[in-house]
């Protein structure tokens, strides 16, 4: 049987300043469309694993491109739902050197904002899936989406689909009138790979602790259904110099991957999501914790190389990086 991937979650247009250009210089944008969660869904297709998107667009010409965008990737568009609603945008200012990046976010009222319980047959879509992904930024975005999500891991769970939740805590997005303590821990307790650090943990469910690994335990203890809660380490030495690393704890020890010195970063963008399409490509393949944790890091480190939100890099290539092999040299 072919295993497949389900992820769910908004996909905006994304307007970029070209190159390292401000937003107070720039007289052009470039256009591309993505989202967290989409982001996941590409990365996996490029390492030759089945995905489906499931979103909303508006029923108009930038709904078309976004639908378009991704089945280019090679993704199951067929389950996105078109309504009259607008497109959700955001903007990026790429940093460099000591100048942060900036993102504003216009997604106020858009077509996902409008989504909710019953709106998706989940008992269809997530047949034959071995996973259904989702993240803290969907449930942030309004009631519905937080109802349509819920739905989706309620349904997952009952039909032996593994969910995994990049719980990243966004609080300028919680503005509907619910916290995400309100509605985070009903996903969580659902959730079998948790992507969080303390804050995310903190923020989502009260849970705190002495360090990372004892909020990790005291996460254990109150949700059964958590198998894994893993994290990306990064160092922010400038805009365009970071290192990373990841570490990774179950009910049974902690493992911790290599670190890497990210010296010119091309784009930050989605390399949360090139980490969490590393996680869920090493469960699909059957490696082991450590092994998996080695690849999502690599997987992470490649995308900084990577302009746009997408890591579009092959699973061999992610798996050469973990080795040390070619490593910056010519290929021919």
């Amino acid at each position: 049987m072919v295993k497949k991937v389900v992820t769910f979650g908004e996909v905006m247009l994304r307007l970029s300043t070209p190159g390292f250009q401000r937003f107070t210089q720039a007289v052009s944008l470039d256009v591309t469309y993505a989202g967290a969660e989409a982001n996941v869904a590409v990365a996996l297709r490029n390492f030759g694993i089945q995905a489906a998107h499931v979103t909303a667009f508006p029923s108009n010409d930038l709904g078309i491109a976004a639908t378009q965008t991704l089945a280019r990737f090679g993704l199951d568009t067929s389950f996105i739902r078109l309504s009259d609603h607008r497109m959700g945008v955001y903007f990026l200012e790429n940093g460099a050197v000591q100048r942060a990046p900036k993102i504003i976010y216009d997604r106020f009222d858009s077509a996902f904002a409008h989504v909710g319980k019953g709106d998706f047959d989940w008992q269809t879509i997530l047949k034959d899936a071995a996973w259904f992904h989702y993240t803290g930024i969907t449930p942030a975005i309004s009631q519905g989406a937080a109802d349509a999500c819920l739905e989706a891991v309620t349904v997952a769970t009952k039909n032996g689909v593994k969910v995994s939740g990049d719980i990243n805590y966004r609080r300028n997005l919680w503005q509907y009138g619910k916290s995400a303590r309100d509605i985070m821990p009903g996903l969580i307790e659902k959730t079998h790979l948790v992507i969080a650090g303390e804050s995310d943990l903190d923020n989502c469910a009260g849970i705190t602790g002495n360090s990372w690994e004892d909020a990790s335990a005291k996460a254990f203890q109150r949700f059964a259904n958590i198998e894994r809660i893993v994290r990306t380490n990064r160092e922010s030495v400038s805009a365009s110099h970071n290192r990373i690393s990841a570490s990774s704890i179950s009910r049974k020890g902690t493992v911790h991957s290599k670190s890497y010195d990210i010296t010119h970063i091309v784009d930050r963008v989605g390399t949360g999501d090139a980490f969490a399409a590393g996680l869920l490509y090493g469960d699909i393949t059957g490696r082991n914790e450590k092994d998996a944790l080695e690849f999502a890091t690599a997987s992470c480190v490649w995308k900084h190389t990577v302009p746009g939100d997408h890591n579009l890099a092959s699973a061999e290539e992610i798996d050469t990086l973990v080795k040390g092999e070619n490593v910056g040299k010519l290929l021919r």
